[in-house]
């Protein structure tokens, strides 16, 4: 709920964020192990890729791995395959940039498109 909660707020007409932050603040609660190494992850795709959304995206598929790899309980590793694809499918805006090849990097400046999604 923690995750839906932060993307579908009730206090903002039911709009936010895409769950990422919120889903790593409750990955180190459930395991830290996978909680540090999806943020390593992340930085990592973050230093080659210098875009966020993919690092996030990348992140977001490496979570059920990890949580297998690890030896986690079933329903943990069932969750992270869920919030996955949540944090996923919240990310559908940015997955037609990167497929059009418009997703800004770190320092790029926003274009007027980037702006009015």
């Amino acid at each position: 709920m923690a995750l839906i909660g932060h993307s579908k707020s009730v206090w903002i007409n039911f709009t936010g964020g895409k769950s990422v932050a919120t889903g790593l603040g409750v990955l180190l609660a459930m395991s830290w192990l996978v909680g540090l190494g999806t943020l390593g992850i992340f930085a990592i795709a973050l230093a080659l890729s210098r875009i966020v959304s993919l690092s996030s995206i990348t992140s977001a598929i490496a979570v059920p791995v990890l949580m297998i790899l690890l030896g986690q309980p079933l329903p943990y590793q069932i969750f992270a395959g869920i919030a996955g694809l949540y944090v996923i499918w919240r990310h559908h805006s940015n997955i037609q940039r990167l497929l059009n090849g418009t997703e800004p990097q770190i320092g790029q400046p926003l274009n007027s498109e980037v702006k009015s999604s």
